[in-house]
């Protein structure tokens, strides 16, 4: 079901006082009279303030998928921003996450689609090439300024040397942990586990099955097609020593070296070898998590204004990704870009909206209802935000965080899920799935070369 919210500009006493007094000033004129030149002036400033009451409106649209935290917060900017400026209307459209792209694709061809259009950075490159974006106006966005204002991984958002979104806020990954469980299992909560190796130690401890080996609470929750294979790519390669791709997004580099099969391993070992948990168990990691069966989670920041909403007795804490032999994250970022027919007074309105999205207070306010992590660096960095017992953990990692080039974000990640349940599923050995997940991936990137390359 698609939810819609309209703001729409209202015709206000001030408007009316413009109006009154350019018609004074009108018949003024008609007759003859000669104002005194302070009375003249005056009438100068009620016409041009008359003028700027009846400039022509324009209405754009924005969507972005049903997460309600972003749908509540979307919804009261629009109204902040229309105060702002009362001749554009904002209209708010969401889609629930499964049919966005399909919507895209739908609409945004055939001229029906929104002006501004929330997406997953992972899907940029397919976006691009689909022919449905246009550039960022430099004007607004300039390369200098998204250089010196963001984090160096919104360069992803750069495609054929320009940027094509820019995000209000990013999300790294941690560690969700839940500090009663630790206590029961006689773990204390103030020291979570730090290395691949206490991470496993502490999920054994933390792991409750029943007589019947069925679980009752995870150690940690395991949900490849959620985060984790996220983590492998961009944390769990970097910790082991390997590099996730070549600096020209064009060759995976996961198999150079045999930090990518120990990552790949580790992963499918704590559910296969270590069992301290489960795929699908309570629906999803973060479900269990929040119902308090899942001692450990590894999720993002934007986890955070869920968690407040639907668990506030929760006691948890947030801690770095557990390390290896280097320290790494994932990093990724929803972004806002401009669709590719939008022109004139319409382009003109998307992009002050969208500067406003960017905006200082904008982002703080993200943080404060979502839980997602400012894009700007200055914003960020911010003491009450640094040194948050929630949020530091999440903001500190940011140096050394990654953000994977997706070629095709939904591709990637089932082929990822699929190598997994290749070895957990149907006991195919794990080197074998693992060549394999190597292979298709990079024949993904082989082929979106070679279609950009001609162009």
């Amino acid at each position: 079901m698609k939810s819609t919210y309209r703001q729409r500009y209202r015709y206000t006493p001030w408007s009316a006082a413009a109006l009154a007094l350019g018609l004074v000033v009108g018949l003024s004129a008609c007759g003859g009279s000669k104002a005194p030149a302070g009375d003249g002036q005056s009438g100068q400033a009620a016409q041009k303030t008359a003028e700027a009451g009846q400039e022509e409106k324009v209405t754009i649209e924005y969507w972005q998928y049903q997460y309600p935290a972003k749908v509540e917060l979307i919804a009261a900017l629009i109204d902040e921003f229309q105060k702002k400026h009362p001749n554009i209307t904002v209209k708010q459209t969401n889609f629930p996450y499964d049919q966005y792209n399909e919507k895209v694709a739908t609409l945004v061809p055939a001229g029906k689609g929104p002006d501004i259009i929330n997406l997953y950075y992972g899907w940029l490159p397919k976006y691009v090439s689909s022919g449905y974006l246009q550039p960022l106006p430099e004007s607004a966005f300039s390369e200098e300024q998204i250089k010196k204002e963001y984090f160096p991984f919104v360069d992803t958002a750069k495609l054929n040397g320009k940027y094509y979104a820019i995000p209000t806020a990013v999300r790294t990954l941690a560690l969700f942990y839940n500090k009663d469980l630790f206590t029961k299992a006689g773990l204390d909560p103030g020291k979570p586990p730090a290395t691949w190796t206490e991470l496993v130690d502490t999920a054994k401890k933390l792991t409750q099955q029943d007589k019947n080996g069925q679980y009752v609470v995870e150690g940690l929750a395991w949900q490849p097609n959620a985060q984790l294979h996220h983590w492998y790519r961009d944390a769990l390669v970097y910790q082991a020593g390997g590099k996730d791709i070549s600096d020209d997004r064009r060759k995976i580099l996961w198999a150079d070296s045999p930090a990518g099969l120990e990552a790949f391993k580790y992963l499918i070992d704590l559910s296969l070898v270590h069992k301290v948990g489960t795929k699908d168990f309570y629906n999803d990691d973060i479900t269990a998590f929040k119902k308090g069966v899942a001692a450990m989670n590894i999720d993002g920041s934007f986890q955070l204004g869920g968690i407040k909403k639907d668990a506030p007795d929760l006691k948890y804490a947030i801690a770095p990704l557990p390390s290896y032999k280097d320290k790494a994250t994932q990093v990724s970022f929803w972004a806002n870009s401009i669709t590719k027919g939008v022109k004139g007074k319409k382009l003109e309105a998307a992009t002050e909206f969208l500067k406003f999205l960017t905006s200082k207070e904008v982002q703080e306010q993200w943080v404060e209802k979502v839980g997602e992590l400012p894009a700007k660096r200055e914003v960020a960095l911010q003491d009450k935000y640094a040194k948050d017992e929630k949020l530091g953990p999440f903001i500190q990692q940011l140096p050394y965080a990654h953000a994977h080039f997706f070629v095709d974000e939904k591709l990637e990640r089932d082929y990822f899920v699929e190598a997994v349940d290749q070895v957990t599923l149907k006991q195919v050995p794990v080197e074998k799935a693992y060549d394999e997940l190597v292979k298709k991936t990079q024949k993904l990137f082989d082929d979106y070369w070679a279609k950009q390359d001609k162009k």
